[in-house]
């Protein structure tokens, strides 16, 4: 990769970190289902902004808009209101790390979906290795009795799956420009998330710049904005130089959880992370191919 792409990695990786922070502030003034849909309308409104500044057009196949309307909802909707619902039991910097379980989880999905990718078997020790840093997660909600974080960083895993899901889905619609992707996907994910919202919560009260700053700022930045820049450097970089941002926004989002909203990391939850970055290093392959590599030597 090139150091340009590398900055790109990091300031992704940063700024979905930025996410956690955001969830954690609004979820005490709004309910979890306002959140995902603030999220994504403003996400829509900003990606709609790309799309006509970029002078794209709208696909004329028909059948494309409902499987927008589809993955709108599973790459949105559902995993953007998970998260500030595991966020009410959770610290920020742990609802990160276990969303770094989303490239483990999308080797599981890969090898039962029809015509996708089997898992090798370092990518089944990686599996194994990233269950394994969840289990350590889940080891003081064990310990104490805590079904709450238990159900929490099973909402957190949920997520991920919906996210691996979607993944292999997006794979078969085939090249999509990233604009109209993104503006389509994420008016897909509104269209879904408001009715469930009011229904839910009723009309929702932000009363504080705190709320309004995290709901423009995890709606701009850390949707529409980080999803323009994903659905451009990924088919430049590939999938495997771009699971790095995985590493990064746990990192993010453990340093603004301490500083902003005062959440404590234990050191179950770094022996957690390790666990799950072992994980992604066994699926990403290159060290395993190096050590190989040295032992013919």
């Amino acid at each position: 990769m090139s150091l340009r792409d590398w900055l790109w990695v990091i300031l992704l990786g940063a700024i979905w970190g930025t996410s956690f922070l955001f969830n954690g502030i609004l979820i005490r003034e709004i309910g979890p289902l306002w959140v995902s849909a603030g999220r994504v309308a403003i996400g829509a409104l900003g990606c709609w902004a790309f799309f006509i500044a970029l002078g794209k057009h709208l696909p004329i196949n028909k059948w494309l808009y409902l499987h927008f309307l589809l993955l709108g909802i599973l790459s949105y909707t559902i995993p953007f209101a998970l998260f500030p619902l595991s966020q009410e039991h959770l610290a920020a910097g742990v609802a990160a790390i276990v969303n770094a379980m989303t490239p483990i989880m999308t080797v599981i999905v890969s090898h039962f979906w029809p015509g996708g990718e089997k898992a090798t078997w370092n990518k089944s020790m990686g599996v194994l290795a990233g269950f394994t840093g969840v289990a350590l997660l889940a080891s003081p909600a064990l310990a104490a009795g805590g079904s709450s974080q238990l159900w929490a960083i099973a909402a957190c895993l949920t997520a991920t799956f919906c996210y691996a899901v979607s993944l292999n889905y997006t794979r078969m619609l085939g090249t999509i420009d990233a604009s109209v992707f993104a503006a389509c996907a994420m008016t897909g994910a509104t269209i879904a998330a408001v009715p469930l919202a009011f229904f839910a919560h009723g009309v929702p009260h932000l009363t504080t710049i705190e709320g309004w700053t995290s709901m423009l700022g995890i709606g701009l930045l850390a949707t529409a904005f980080a999803f323009q820049i994903m659905y451009r450097i990924l088919p430049r970089i590939g999938a495997t130089n771009f699971s790095v941002v995985t590493f990064i926004a746990p990192v993010s989002a453990i340093i603004l959880g301490f500083f902003f909203l005062g959440e404590a990391v234990e050191p179950v939850h770094v022996f957690g992370m390790l666990g799950i970055f072992i994980g992604l290093l066994l699926i990403d392959g290159r060290i395993v191919r190096r050590l190989r590599g040295k032992a013919y030597v």
